[in-house]
């Protein structure tokens, strides 16, 4: 996957505070997302993220 650090992720399931959207901040052997609804920031595993993901909505260049 061609992810970029800014990109905004749709996941499949949701955050507990109902969004599906999370900004990627950190791209490496693990991602750091943030949280569009609550602002929450996670450290998830690349492959874990990857598996997750619906769509790229944001796409940055």
């Amino acid at each position: 996957m061609d992810i970029k650090v800014g990109d905004i992720l749709r996941l499949k399931k949701a955050h507990p505070c109902g969004s599906h959207e999370w900004e990627v901040l950190r791209i490496g052997a693990d991602f750091r997302l943030k949280c569009m609804g609550c602002g929450h920031q996670i450290m998830t595993p690349r492959r874990q993220a990857e598996k997750n993901i619906k769509e790229i909505i944001n796409k940055q260049e």
